[in-house]
């Protein structure tokens, strides 16, 4: 095992003693450091008030070339176009349902209403359980950024159209029985058919929107909030029995095609994603811990050992989900990305330690098997529109930048945030791919409230280290707010979202 992984022990430790990170003060750092080698392949890059740049460090030079063609949108527009069809025809099986004249009065406006958007509702939770499914196509297709931003949208819009729809069909009721509206509430409820079983269905829609806020989620364990959100295919199950008992609009000519038909293909996605791919790729490549190495202050790295792992179809800077087989935590399941591009010898994921199940993963022993699934995401070198890029990181998002930065191109230019320099991991790695593929590192280092971090994140700033942005694909990974700032500046400059790659970790 230690023969292994002894090339790679080498690659990390060869130029240990011969680099000694710079503290983020002028008056630790010799005057004439950036003077003696003004565009060399790493810095801790400082703020100058005489420089053009901006900085001391200097600004990597801009070697003209014509960009390639902007990146076509072509999946994204037909994947709306095909979500509004289906929209459409769900309403319109009210529509066509409906006699001319039948809407006349205020009781039948409300319940007219409540029908639409209780048709609404159902589609869209159909969607929703389709972009959960975890199927590689659709990732691929759409990209795990546009699957995610929808999936927050229409998880709203969800809640809002089936509370929408109680209020609206119980006021119409009670309109035509001539009730209170909650006397009404309390008749559908005990009476109708499998409303029992559709309240239960909305309360769970409403708990998880609520807890799904930012706020609420970061204050929950995030094996709980996963757990809770799981139950979203619960509302499904018992949402789907009040839909076939009470909906008026679901038994007629079309509908008995088209919501078959939904079902069939959101359960084929599920079913798919869920266990079939997740199977197989287990079966094939038999994962499981080769060596846990430590890397900095409360980051560590993983080393996976498998079979045919040159048939992983895994790519660098995806993330792929790892369940460890161990005692205490085979139930949980997380989102790690891959900090090296794959091999056909080892995988290597790294983790900072934020709780008591990512802490007590550095303590796995060799052999500790791994169920995994994936991978995910399309936050890829594959995915570039122009010749030369940038890639922003912060904190433990370093881990899919530094795989990046193996596929991507000559002048690649790489911006690490950290706020001490001891939190700065792989940075013998990176320096020497930067040696080797002719890239080049900037390292700011500081709190949020010193000169350079604070001039990182302006239009200056950042013109100031790279003055061609505009001109490149930018790819950001860390803390929600270094890629909100990041992408503020970046918009300002006017750099295109066609060409900003965010690496969000999958719901």
């Amino acid at each position: 095992m230690d023969q292994q992984f002894q090339t790679f022990e080498d690659q990390r430790y060869a130029r240990e003693d011969s680099v000694e990170v710079a503290r983020y003060s002028t008056e630790t750092v010799p005057p004439e450091w950036w003077q003696n080698d003004a565009y060399q392949r790493s810095d801790v890059v400082l703020e100058s008030h005489t420089d053009p740049t901006g900085w001391k460090a200097g600004a990597v030079p801009i070697i003209d070339d014509r960009p390639p063609a902007e990146a076509t949108s072509g999946n994204r527009l037909l994947t709306v176009l095909l979500f509004f069809a289906g929209l459409a025809t769900s309403v319109s099986l009210w529509l066509f349902e409906t006699e001319a004249g039948a809407v006349n009065d205020l009781p039948t406006l409300m319940m007219a209403v409540g029908r639409i958007t209780g048709l609404v509702g159902g589609y869209l939770l159909f969607i929703q359980l389709l972009m959960m499914s975890r199927v590689s196509w659709l990732e691929e297709w759409v990209g795990a950024r546009d699957l995610l931003r929808w999936h927050r949208w229409l998880g709203t819009s969800l809640v809002v159209t089936v509370l929408a729809h109680a209020v609206f069909i119980t006021y119409g009721y009670a309109l035509t029985a001539e009730s209170g509206f909650v006397d009404q509430a309390v008749t559908i409820v005990t009476t109708l058919p499998e409303m029992l079983s559709a309240t239960a269905a909305t309360g769970i829609l409403v708990f998880i929107s609520l807890i799904s806020i930012r706020f609420a989620r970061t204050k929950l364990p995030y094996e709980l909030w996963h757990l809770i959100h799981l139950t979203g295919y619960l509302a499904l199950l018992l949402g789907y029995g009040h839909q076939v008992a009470t909906g008026a609009n679901l038994s007629g000519p079309f509908a008995s095609v088209f919501w078959p038909a939904l079902t069939a293909l959101v359960i084929a996605a599920l079913v798919w994603g869920r266990l079939v791919e997740p199977l197989w790729l287990n079966v094939r490549h038999r994962f499981e811990v080769a060596e846990v190495v430590a890397e900095g202050a409360n980051t560590f790295s993983i080393y996976m050992d498998g079979k045919k792992l040159d048939k992983l179809p895994a790519q660098a800077g995806q993330f792929m989900r790892w369940r460890f087989l161990t005692r205490n935590g085979w139930w949980q399941s997380h989102p790690f990305s891959l900090s090296a591009a794959p091999n056909s010898e080892w995988l290597r994921l790294t983790v900072t330690a934020v709780g008591g199940h990512t802490a007590r993963l550095a303590e796995m022993e060799p052999g500790t098997p791994v169920w995994a699934e994936g991978p995910f995401g399309t936050f890829t070198a594959q995915r570039r529109t122009r010749r030369r890029a940038l890639l922003i990181a912060g904190g433990s998002g370093i881990a899919p930048i530094r795989a990046l930065l193996e596929d991507m191109p000559p002048d690649t230019i790489v911006i690490y945030r950290a706020s001490r320099p001891d939190e700065l991991v792989f940075r013998a790695e990176l320096e020497d791919l930067a040696e080797r593929r002719d890239a080049w590192v900037r390292y700011v280092v500081g709190s949020r409230n010193d000169p350079g971090p604070r001039r990182l994140f302006t239009p200056t700033g950042m013109l100031g280290l790279v003055p061609d942005v505009n001109r490149r694909d930018v790819y950001l990974c860390g803390p929600p707010g270094l890629v909100d700032a990041a992408v503020a500046t970046l918009r300002e400059l006017d750099v295109p979202d066609s060409q900003m790659h965010l690496d969000p970790f999958e719901f």
